[in-house]
């Protein structure tokens, strides 16, 4: 579980690195923040990639095997970055990087929650998935201590440091009883192909909702930054704390819905959380002061990530026994790619408003909310298993 963990947190923890040097970059390169900000879209778009290439062999090798490989590269690749000379070779190292950040949820997860006792599945899931914000508040604290000493390219050589944690992978983790079951039955590296044309509606399902699950999380995270400074007039001191007030939340609420979700369910809990996350949107998103704000941003965020914690259990009991470390990954991968637009749709949104960037933040919210409770209240119980 450690290892899982750490493994989705230190991924966080490289990848939000990026989000707060981008400037810092751009003067190095003597480029605009523009031209830098296509290494972040080229992280996400790339990861559907590496959840194929990286599930698929784990399917057939391992969990265990290919989770040492994935951290093993990706630390490389982020020591890399940090050495390129110029902003060409640094966008096709992030894109390198990005195939690798995608291999790791799918992988991590399948190996975290085939190892799990059936009663505790739902609290290891909600612990995994608050390793994603764990690593974002690592980050920020982080960035903030340390930056002005080492400066960016230092930072990205500390982000390579997981690589240890493939060591303590080899020596400490046991390889998932559910592969080691199917590979004595001679069913591991089935066809995947085969197996989603048999099962198209569930993969169709799946990506929906992945989609605005990934609309949810990024519709409440990606501008609010920037809508505490621009609109709120917010010094960046005051949003670092609230980005660390929030992300605690997240942490606890992934906790809290994914233990609650071994006791009434997966569908009730992602409803519950996607429904109370609705009325926290005016004091979230209207708020004037920083205190509301912040109070507003730690109501939704454990509402939001409280949905999330429950998406790896759920998804891994959704799919196909000999498909687990391919296809919730790839599915939450492609969500996350077709998601990817919701930042430009944000900004679009508040410019038609006049920099309105809580119509932006609302709606999207809002929105995401709502298609959540309903893809979980009208899907088939052949489709939910609950």
């Amino acid at each position: 579980m450690y290892a899982a963990v750490t493994s989705w947190g230190m991924d966080a923890f490289d990848f939000f690195l990026l989000i707060f040097v981008i400037n810092d970059i751009a003067d190095s390169f003597h480029v605009t923040v523009e031209k830098v900000s296509l290494a972040v879209f080229l992280t996400l778009a790339v990861r559907p990639i590496g959840a194929i290439i990286f599930g698929r062999i784990a399917e057939k090798i391992g969990r265990k095997p290919v989770l040492i490989a994935n951290i093993i590269i990706f630390s490389l690749l982020e020591a890399a970055s940090a050495l390129a000379p110029n902003l060409f070779i640094f966008l096709i190292i992030r894109c390198l990087y990005g195939v690798a950040m995608g291999g790791i949820w799918g992988v991590a997860s399948s190996l975290t929650l085939e190892t799990a006792p059936k009663e505790a599945k739902g609290f290891v899931s909600g612990l995994f998935q608050a390793g994603y914000p764990l690593g974002y508040l690592t980050a920020t604290i982080f960035y903030g201590l340390f930056f002005s000493l080492l400066g960016w390219q230092k930072l990205f050589i500390v982000g390579s440091f997981p690589i240890i944690l493939a060591a303590f992978i080899y020596y400490k983790v046991e390889e998932s009883p559910v592969w080691l079951a199917s590979k004595a039955q001679h069913k591991t590296g089935i066809p995947i192909i085969p197996v989603v044309l048999k099962h198209w509606k569930l993969c169709i399902y799946a990506i929906l909702l992945m989609t605005c699950f990934n609309f949810f999380s990024h519709g409440t995270q990606d501008a609010y930054p920037t809508f505490l400074n621009k609109q709120r007039g917010f010094e960046p001191h005051v949003i670092s704390i609230i980005a660390i007030f929030y992300n605690i939340a997240s942490i606890l609420g992934g906790v809290f819905y994914g233990t609650l979700s071994g006791k009434i369910g997966c569908r009730k809990a992602i409803i519950i959380a996607a429904l109370l996350s609705l009325p926290a949107i005016p004091l979230w998103a209207f708020s004037t002061s920083s205190v509301m704000l912040g109070i507003g941003a730690f109501i939704m965020q454990f509402m939001v990530q409280g949905a999330w914690g429950v998406i790896p259990v759920y998804l891994n009991e959704l799919m196909p026994a000999n498909t687990r470390a391919i296809l919730p990954g790839l599915f939450y991968q492609l969500g996350n790619l077709f998601a990817s637009i919701n930042l430009t749709l944000q900004v679009y949104i508040a410019n038609q408003h006049n920099g309105n960037y809580s119509i932006a933040l609302a709606l999207i919210a809002a929105s995401a909310a709502i298609c959540i409770s309903l893809f979980m209240f009208f899907s088939s119980e052949k489709i939910n298993g609950k």
